[in-house]
């Protein structure tokens, strides 16, 4: 059976172990400091702790899980890792540069059972979780990679928008959020951590009730049931009006603000009367409510949809801001790469399948 991670094990979670083998807790402390801020790739680095220690570690858990299997970069700086994990399976992971710092796109799933008809993220549906080990060495592998140019840069944002659903993969993700957090590691404010959800319900109450400031972004898309429905096949069992109770719960509990993402679909979601739909939708919790409007990277296989026309974007924008709608147009980051979620991976491995086919 495979070692899991340490990455995976929160500080407390940590001292926890160390206590139940016998250790003193302030190990932990020790393990943290090697991992997260001297940033070591092995147990062997950890000079200052004791060998049969060390090796009390190596003979429970991993640090490196996942190797890089290509990475593509883009002229404006945006950098997508295609990470392979200890099972074979494909994982994308994306850096971003903005004048704020360095924001990093990370995977909870290997593939995705949401079925969204435009992402590419679905093409494939979902093998398994990824564990919290595994969503936090994304993190750790990219900072390494910023390492290694001298620059100085560090990991500042983290967005959970990759391949897959978060909420599909809670507990884990928690446990990720917890780790990536702590001040006794990469200490990234929780509000510099954005999850997204397609809209499971339930667990938008959960993580309401988390005693976390941790932003939340909502994948809406569509104004209405029957287009939203039509592209986002969660919408037939977790309708609308109960997700927007569902909202009303989260900025009723947490008073913080919240983000619709609405990717513009060209002739299909981007047409003025559905951004009047969509400020009737949301008029009564504008004060806490802001639309992220997302130009679409068209995917090959969906070849029936295309980014919305300029115009089209500017005319749905401005119907929002009129009506006190806070909105932004998402810039685009990796245009000249395999931009779209989950595009690098299906790419992958559509040629993994030719080249197989081709030897058989």
């Amino acid at each position: 059976m495979t070692k899991p991670s340490i990455y995976g094990l929160t500080f407390d979670q940590l001292k926890e172990w160390f206590t139940e083998k016998g250790e003193k807790p302030f190990r932990a402390s020790q393990v943290w400091d090697w991992l997260y801020i001297k940033r070591v790739t092995s147990f062997n680095e950890m000079t200052n702790l004791k060998k049969d220690c060390i090796q009390l570690l190596e003979n429970h858990f991993v640090i490196q899980s996942l190797q890089l299997h290509s990475k593509q970069v883009s002229s404006d700086g945006t950098e997508k890792f295609l990470f392979k994990l200890s099972d074979g399976n494909l994982i994308e992971t994306v850096l971003m540069r903005f004048d704020y710092g360095a924001s990093v796109c990370v995977t909870t799933q290997v593939g995705c059972n949401i079925g969204c008809s435009f992402c590419a993220s679905g093409l494939l549906s979902k093998d398994r979780d990824l564990s919290s080990g595994e969503i936090v060495q994304q993190i750790m592998n990219v900072q390494h990679s910023m390492d290694e140019t001298g620059k100085g840069e560090r990991v500042s944002h983290i967005v959970v928008m990759g391949i897959g659903e978060p909420f599909d993969n809670y507990t884990h993700l928690m446990n990720f959020l917890r780790v990536v957090n702590s001040d006794k590691g990469l200490a990234i404010g929780a509000r510099h951590i954005t999850v997204s959800t397609s809209g499971i319900i339930k667990k938008i109450y959960d993580f309401a009730d988390e005693d976390f400031q941790v932003n939340l972004a909502v994948s809406l898309h569509a104004p209405n049931n029957e287009l939203r429905t039509q592209i986002m096949k969660i919408n037939k069992a977790q309708p609308i009006e109960k997700l927007m109770e569902a909202v009303d719960y989260y900025l009723k509990k947490r008073n913080r603000r919240i983000t619709f993402e609405y990717i513009l679909l060209d002739g299909v979601n981007d047409q003025p009367e559905h951004a009047q739909q969509l400020v009737e939708l949301i008029k009564d919790k504008k004060k806490l409510t802001y639309v992220n409007l997302i130009p679409y990277n068209p995917v090959d296989e969906y070849i029936q949809y295309k980014q919305s026309q300029k115009g089209a974007i500017l005319t749905f924008y401005d119907i929002l801001m009129k009506n006190g709608i806070q909105c932004g147009v998402r810039h685009e980051q990796g245009s000249d790469i395999d931009a779209a979620c989950g595009q690098l991976r299906s790419k992958q491995m559509r040629k993994d399948r030719e080249k197989a086919k081709a030897r058989s």
